[in-house]
């Protein structure tokens, strides 16, 4: 065994393992492991599958799954993001686990030892002694591997957050309510729409069915298309298609804005619900925000002046009006709740390579900024490399991108080192490992908008 995986997952998940033995949920002998499936259960309500290919290579992979809502049914434990990328991983040699968690919903807080105790479950039900451990997950899951790769580096030995929220809890809140303060207060300025601080699913499910209508409504109009585009560009949103066919006519764009927002709202909000009932309360603030600094930063900030010179419209009135208006305080218990259990610091225990498409709409690309930052602030930033592909929507990345990501963090695992991968040369690789294609580019993302102290 590796000397990595010699403790294999903490103190509290060997006494887990020791009672899943007693109770009968798991093979009490370690074994030669047999290619297949498995599965299992943890005394958390935490399920766990696992994938052994018949020509193992002698590393496991660990998946986190990404966000699931409490209000949807089921919460299946994943070995992988999809049915294509489990058999190339398999086809590689990779064993799989990966677990449910202990509960559908904003999950980050119990995920990092749901996963930990479903690896060490798997290893003595299968039998396999293995020389590496990696973890990779998407979206939420991205997340989980982000705090795995903080404090997990006495079992896993690389981490490979794709599409992540690398932000953290409290970060996601914040721009988000940015966006849905536009709304409210352009918007909608006659109506009581509450964006925050939600007692029960079904006031989410109201303030959504609210923001939506505004929106569509807004629509209707130069002057509601114009602050539509804003809001979307508070939301991080783009144009929803790759770099090279980009619309040049700012009503092509508005429009895409205009759908990528309304689908978003419809997930977001009642998402916050999920998000504020772990956290205990609010924990997102926008008192003392500077929307006209902030807006600046933009990616979108040329459209949207554009569509406002169009429509008549006195852009810097606005964003006064919303710096004006900006009255949402947090509960200050809830932001430490939420940065505890569902933050980054950057401080890494083990290389980190990074996966995220340029136009996401639930995980913007802007957030790997913020997460470059934190690494580099943390000095760690010689363990981190990020890389991206040119593709739109929320974690759509080929099983050839992930694999080749894998195989990267693999040799970087085994090496020691980074060795010169540019995005032409991981679209070599990632087209020597399969035929669903690859669209690595070389970019820097822009400034994540809403990193900001509590006031």
């Amino acid at each position: 065994m590796s000397p990595h995986v010699r403790t294999r997952i903490l103190g509290v998940a060997a006494v887990a393992a020791g009672a899943l033995v007693s109770a009968g949920l798991v093979a009490p002998a370690a074994v030669a492991a047999t290619p297949g499936e498995y599965s299992g259960s943890l005394p958390t309500g935490t399920t766990w599958l696992a994938s052994v290919p018949s020509d193992w290579n002698g590393t496991v992979l660990l998946y986190s799954h990404g966000y699931r809502p409490s209000f949807v049914p089921g919460n299946p434990a994943s070995v992988a993001p999809s049915d294509a990328t489990k058999a190339l991983l398999l086809e590689e040699g990779y064993a799989l686990v990966g677990s449910s968690y202990a509960a559908s919903g904003w999950a980050v807080p119990t995920a990092v030892d749901d996963q930990l105790q479903s690896l060490d479950a798997m290893l003595d039900q299968t039998g396999l002694d293995p020389d590496h451990i990696l973890a990779y997950g998407t979206s939420m899951g991205g997340l989980v591997t982000g705090r795995i790769a903080e404090s997990a580096g006495d079992v896993i030995e690389g981490a490979m957050p794709t599409c992540g929220l690398m932000e953290g809890g409290v970060d996601l809140n914040n721009y988000q309510l940015d966006g849905a303060h536009a709304i409210d207060q352009l918007l909608a300025p006659a109506q009581d729409i509450d964006i925050e601080g939600y007692a029960t699913l079904n006031d989410a499910f109201a303030a959504s069915s609210q923001l939506s209508a505004a929106v569509e409504a807004g629509q209707q109009t130069p002057e509601g298309r114009a602050r539509v585009a804003l809001a979307a560009a508070l939301f991080h949103l783009s144009d929803g298609v790759v770099a090279a066919d980009a619309p040049t006519d700012p009503a092509v764009a508005q429009e895409a804005l205009f759908s990528q927002l309304v689908g978003t709202i419809g997930f977001v909000t009642p998402g916050r619900f999920d998000i504020e009932s772990t956290a205990g309360g609010n924990a997102t603030w926008n008192v003392g925000v500077d929307y006209q600094k902030l807006f600046a930063q933009s990616a979108d900030r040329g459209l949207v002046r554009e569509l406002y010179r169009q429509a008549g419209l006195d852009l810097r009135a606005d964003l006064a009006a919303l710096t004006a208006t900006a009255d949402v305080v947090a509960d200050p218990g809830s932001v430490e709740t939420l940065r505890a259990s569902s933050g980054l610091t950057g401080d890494l225990e083990m290389p980190v390579l990074s996966l995220h498409t340029l136009d996401d709409v639930l995980a913007p690309v802007q957030v790997e900024q913020e997460y470059a930052e934190d690494v580099q602030s943390a000095r760690d930033q010689r363990l981190l490399r990020q890389y991206f592909v040119d593709h739109v929507g929320h974690c759509n990345f080929t099983p050839a991108e992930i694999a080749a990501g894998i195989e990267t963090l693999m040799d970087r695992v085994e090496s020691g080192h980074w060795r010169g991968q540019s995005a032409e040369l991981m679209n070599r690789l990632a087209a020597s490992l399969d035929e669903s294609g690859s669209a690595f580019v070389s970019t820097k993302p822009g400034e994540f908008l809403a990193d900001r102290e509590r006031r």
